[in-house]
């Protein structure tokens, strides 16, 4: 009831046209203290009142997003591709000296150089053979390595090819020196490199892990020594499946295969920098080991303050701040999310359910383990952008507003997996700065032009494609016919089976042992044919049954008389001549009956045999043992034929 004209309410349960009411009764004079009127109730009155709308949130925004935008590839489809003749593994930019170096599974690279507008061919090498494990590039661009399953490290001089890059293309392919530095025997697989050394430095270092054991080895990352200079045993305690280098702290950043991340200097007590976190209880780190879902690959930002992740099986990218090692930003990319945000109908783009369905068999293809560590994240120059291949194309997302700004590809018929981005730097280098940039100074827009080139790989494809400025694309002349592909069917051929090979063995005689170093490059075939048939036991008891004093010792016949023997593919095969020469003794090849008709038999010439050039395939040499080879040369012989059987028991490939 009414008291004194007052109306009895319970406190807190006022509409909000009492609300509105009040606020017309109320009255906020200069000093800042309410009058209630009779009319109204102090204690209903008391606290906050209600606003009549709220304010909106403020969105993030990065400054000068547009310019970092416009930094990147125009044309969300691609403008051109060009093949290998197996499918590609990896690409890599050069920083500074502007190269483009893409691999496949075939053991094979290509240097391309980036000019005025697109690529040029440079160079091509049977880098290794078999697959290509892993690929690193030096700060500077000045050093290249790969690693491949062959148990050998390729060091490349880049700089070199940028000398000779003055003129006419032609001219200076015609002008190349020897770009391949040393070559690195290992005696496991090695499965992760990294140069781990600051730009500009004067003795470059690389940093190995192998697939087997928890140790991770420096190298001279010249060459000039086949044994490491240092080995880290105290690191990890399993195989390190990824590693990164920060050029701002001098540090290295390593996952191993449990999800274990450890921060670690490439030099002095090789323990973590001073300048990070100090207890990794306080870190973000252990995020991997919780999900059971090790990194299979790790980038750091330009800028050094950030680095990205790529993890198995949860499938998601983790943005983590580097000094702090906390999580910043994490995107899940897993086949369970997508397929919901389908269903749900908020996925970035709603397809079709054939396409979709067609488009997550090729997710579950690339849960294979040959081709997860094809997988990265890239970061733009600017480092506020990140950019990975999904279901849906390649993402590129601000990480300050959280936003996807654009997709390149998502209506290309392919499954982006390793990218490389190069964003061609200003024509006077250091001068040029985003402010300066973003005016309207036509001097400055001049230097700071740019020819954009974001280039990435395709799940079980031969070709590598690039995203450019270029607006005006043809389908139909886009992909250029460049090699003739091993394999037409190459979307089912998710994962290449290596030729047989090896790079040393040791024969094992009945008169010693006899250790050769083969040269799969120089003849691949050959090697192969060599390989298989020692891992198969076919050269077991067979005898050497021609030998001539001062000249050679021959053997690999079955039969025994020379007669007999023949490929692994039940047919000769052809001759593979190179640089190498008969041109020292305790040379390896192919005894044949004339031209292109290789079998199995082969022979160790004893003397220099330089007419034997052109004539017969050198696949290897002696390097150890030759005093057995001069044994048994020096045996009483019948008609070239030894009185006594000398046998090869077995033959051990390495």
């Amino acid at each position: 009831m009414d008291r004194e004209g007052v109306v009895e309410r319970s406190p807190g349960k006022r509409s909000r046209a009492d609300f509105e009411k009040d606020s017309i009764s109320t009255q906020v004079p200069a000093g800042g203290h309410a009058c209630v009127s009779e009319g109204s109730s102090s204690e209903d009155d008391f606290g906050p009142s209600l606003p009549t709308s709220l304010p909106k949130k403020k969105r993030r925004k990065l400054p000068h997003e547009k310019l970092y935008i416009n930094a990147l590839p125009a044309s969300q489809r691609y403008a051109k591709s060009l093949m290998h003749k197996d499918q590609l593994a990896f690409v890599t930019v050069t920083p500074y000296t502007d190269f483009l170096v893409t691999s496949s599974i075939d053991g094979v690279i290509k240097f391309w150089k980036k000019v005025a507008v697109g690529i040029e061919a440079v160079k091509e090498f049977k880098a290794h053979a078999g697959e290509i494990k892993s690929v690193s590039v030096s700060r500077d661009g000045r050093n290249l390595a790969t690693a491949g399953a062959d148990k050998t490290i390729k060091l490349f001089d880049v700089v070199n090819f940028g000398k000779l890059l003055r003129g006419s293309m032609k001219s200076a392919i015609s002008l190349m020196k020897s770009d391949l530095l040393a070559i690195i025997q290992l005696e496991a697989v090695p499965k992760a490199i990294c140069y781990v050394h600051r730009r500009g430095a004067s003795l470059p270092l690389l940093a190995v892990s192998e697939e087997v054991g928890h140790s991770i080895y420096l190298y001279d990352g010249r060459g000039e020594t086949q044994n490491p200079t240092r080995t880290l045993t105290n690191i990890h305690r399993s195989p390190v499946s990824a590693m990164a280098y920060n050029n701002e702290y001098d540090c290295v950043l390593s996952a191993d295969e449990t999800g274990m991340m450890e921060y670690w200097r490439p030099s002095g007590n090789y323990e973590k920098p001073e300048n990070v976190w100090q207890y990794k209880s306080s870190t973000d780190l252990f995020e991997f080991k919780k999900s059971k879902s090790p990194p299979v690959s790790i980038v750091i930002s330009p800028s050094g303050t950030q680095f990205a992740t790529f993890s198995f099986p949860d499938r998601r990218v983790r943005v983590f701040d580097f000094a702090s090692g906390k999580l910043y930003r994490s995107y899940d990319e897993s086949i369970a999310t997508i397929t919901d945000m389908q269903q749900a109908g908020t996925s970035l783009q709603k397809l079709e359910d054939v396409e979709f369905g067609r488009r997550l068999a090729v997710e579950r293809e690339i849960e294979n383990p040959a081709l997860q560590n094809k997988i990265n994240v890239m970061f733009d120059e600017s480092s506020n952008f990140i950019m990975y291949g999904s279901i849906l194309g390649i993402k590129v997302i601000n990480t300050l507003t959280n936003r996807v700004v654009r997709v390149f590809g998502k209506d290309e018929p392919f499954r982006s997996l390793n990218l490389a981005l190069y964003q061609g730097q200003p024509q006077k280098k250091g001068v040029v700065t985003v402010s300066m940039a973003a005016s309207a100074n036509p001097l400055l827009q001049e230097a700071e032009e740019r020819d954009p080139m974001l280039v990435t790989t395709g799940s079980g494809k031969v070709r590598f494609y690039m995203f450019t400025n270029e607006t005006e694309i043809s389908k139909s002349t886009r992909d250029i016919q460049n090699e003739k592909p091993k394999h037409l069917n190459a979307q089912h051929a998710i994962v290449a089976k290596p030729a047989e090979s090896g790079s040393a063995a040791i024969i094992h005689t009945t008169y010693g042992d006899i250790h050769i170093r083969l040269f799969p490059d120089a003849a691949p075939r050959a090697v192969e044919n060599f390989v298989t048939h020692a891992k198969n036991g076919y050269y077991n008891n067979t005898i050497f049954h021609r030998v001539i004093r001062n000249f050679m010792i021959q053997c690999g016949d079955p039969l025994g008389d020379g007669t007999g023997g023949e490929s692994i593919w039940g047919k000769e095969f052809e001759d593979e001549f190179s640089t190498l020469r008969h041109d020292k003794p305790y040379t390896v090849s192919m005894a044949n009956a004339g031209p292109n008709t290789n079998g199995s038999q082969f022979f160790i010439t004893t003397e220099k045999t330089p007419w034997l050039d052109n004539k017969h395939t050198i696949f290897a040499r002696c390097h150890k043992g030759m005093d057995v080879v001069n044994k048994i040369k020096n045996v009483k012989v019948y008609k070239e034929k030894p009185v006594e059987d000398i046998k090869i028991v077995n033959i051990d490939v390495l």
